[in-house]
């Protein structure tokens, strides 16, 4: 059974303060890869390294810290007549190397026709994150999407077929295929594709202010794009689909444009 986990953690934050007045509480991990939770006055303007937040009607906010984002970050906010500065110290990491090999050779060096497929699916993919709902969905709660054995890591430096990539921004579940798949927490589906070329069966979900999941090598898909979906919907299934050696979820999480860790969100899988 998949356990929802409560949006508490351990806070780093050091403090600077000019007006304390100004209400403000954070929940969540202050190292690269986190994401917090923030809450102040739902009138509050509030901006995160010079760049504008969204606030909820209810004045429900997130920041988030990337891959190389170590060091003192500013947090600002502003409400009639006074402001707030949290300086947040966001821990460094080591992050790991990984080699995969015996991947098919067009799937590591795609030949132009296929370059021009997966620019058109980027295309695509990236339309559906133009939006975000002002509702905080995931206020309903946090889950494991699947249960498995975490075979890939967020973070790490992946060499493919010998060749180096980008980083792998998400977490790989290994599982049978078929393994059930429901979403992280509430939200909207913002994309479902039946087959991109590296990541196979996908889909995308919006859960407010930003913060987005996404599901890939999926052998089946059960949602369909502007759907709401709960902690007990099943979107999809696990499988092998596009660039994959075996059957397995990759599983991501963004906050805007910043790919967040999801062992770091959701805590340990349950055992």
């Amino acid at each position: 059974m998949i356990r929802v986990f409560v949006l508490s953690a351990l806070v780093c934050v050091a403090a600077f303060t000019v007006r304390a007045e100004v209400p403000l509480t954070l929940t969540g991990n202050a190292v690269e890869g986190g994401l917090m939770f923030g809450k102040t006055n739902p009138d509050s303007y509030v901006a995160f390294e010079k760049k504008p937040v969204e606030v909820s009607a209810n004045g429900d906010f997130l920041i988030s810290f990337g891959r190389d984002s170590a060091g003192t970050r500013e947090l600002t906010i502003f409400t009639p007549g006074d402001a707030r500065v949290e300086l947040i110290e966001v821990a460094d990491r080591d992050f790991k190397i990984e080699r995969i090999d015996g991947l098919p050779k067009r799937k590591v060096t795609p030949d132009p026709k296929a370059i021009a497929r997966i620019g058109k699916e980027k295309k695509e993919i990236n339309a559906a994150r133009q939006e975000t709902d002002a509702v905080p969905y995931y206020l309903g709660g946090l889950q494991w999407p699947a249960m498995g054995r975490i075979s890939g890591v967020y973070g790490s430096q992946r060499i493919l077929n010998g060749k180096p990539r980008r980083p792998h921004y998400g977490t790989d579940i290994a599982a049978p295929t078929g393994t059930p798949i429901r979403a992280v927490a509430p939200g909207r589906v913002a994309f479902v594709h039946t087959g991109m070329f590296f990541n196979g069966k996908t889909v995308l979900i919006d859960h407010g202010l930003g913060l987005r999941s996404i599901y890939i090598h999926l052998s089946e898909t059960f949602v369909t794009a502007g759907q709401q979906v709960d902690l007990n919907t099943k979107i999809g299934a696990i499988g092998q689909t596009g660039r994959a050696t075996g059957p397995h979820l990759h599983f991501g999480m963004t906050h805007d444009t910043t790919p967040v860790d999801p062992e770091v969100v959701l805590g340990p899988m349950p055992n």
